[in-house]
């Protein structure tokens, strides 16, 4: 049974550091770290692309904020000030993908960088640091999913519990189920697909979103907090976007690598 100590690492008078900031910052520093050496290895400029994670991370922070705002808009409407309060939780993912990947493209372009490979050499990194990133959810106790006896239940305190389940203590750890398959993601591309992909650009990053949005998927039809479109569930239908997009990629790819060269 997992049960959070709370959402604070230390507090000292005014000031508080809190779990969810604390990984986060781990998850970016760790996966810019793994980045650097894949750039090296590769003969990339590790600095360039230390300004392509830097641009990147601020975008996508952004643009995952952004996102989970416009869904929720009739609260923050009423409480503009908390749009601002990224470390009580709130991140849309697929928010900042889009937005961390678009900037991440345009700075590249910009600086004559060779965007697939900048993208496929920190698309390893991505799915270490949502895994990382993830366990902010359990120290918040938040994104987690619908009523379980499990062993491995999570109990949640009755002010976190929704209202129409505040009988039940007990719920599924998808932070814990989505932490999980973002570390086998990690070690596919790192361990077994980093070097056979190579020389396929682009490849890499298109099998970290397949594979990512796949786990999405399943593990969002577990939680009761989903963004919703209608009435399905926006994070289940923008992965089944990727994960078509992803496919055709790499089957575009393939076909391009087996033309013959003029």
């Amino acid at each position: 049974m997992f049960a959070s100590p709370g959402p604070f690492v230390l507090q000292i008078g005014p000031l508080s550091i809190r779990w969810y900031g604390l990984l986060f910052a781990t998850g970016v520093l760790l996966g810019t770290w793994l980045a650097q050496r894949e750039a090296i290895r590769r003969g990339e400029d590790p600095d360039q692309l230390l300004n392509v994670i830097a641009y990147g991370v601020i975008a996508g922070l952004i643009g995952a904020r952004l996102y989970y705002v416009l869904f929720n808009w009739g609260y923050y409407s009423s409480w503009p000030l908390k749009i601002l309060a990224v470390w009580e939780g709130g991140l849309a993912i697929h928010g900042g993908l889009l937005a961390g990947g678009l900037t991440a493209v345009i700075y590249s372009i910009r600086k004559k960088l060779p965007v697939l490979t900048y993208l496929d050499i920190m698309a390893p990194s991505a799915p270490l640091g949502q895994a990382i990133g993830r366990w902010g959810n359990f120290f918040n106790q938040e994104a987690f999913g619908t009523p379980t006896d499990l062993p491995w239940k999570l109990y949640i305190e009755p002010y976190h519990r929704p209202p129409d389940l505040a009988t039940f203590e007990y719920f599924h750890p998808t932070f814990l189920y989505e932490s999980l398959w973002n570390f086998l993601v990690f070690s596919l591309l790192y361990f077994l697909l980093r070097r056979r992909l190579q020389r396929m650009p682009g490849a890499l990053l298109l099998c970290y979103i397949a594979l990512y949005s796949v786990g999405r998927f399943f593990v969002e039809g577990l939680r009761i907090d989903s963004l919703m479109l209608g009435s399905l569930r926006a994070a289940q239908v923008m992965s089944l976007a990727l994960i078509a997009v992803s496919l055709v990629g790499l089957a575009w790819l393939r076909a391009a690598a087996k033309r013959p060269r003029p």
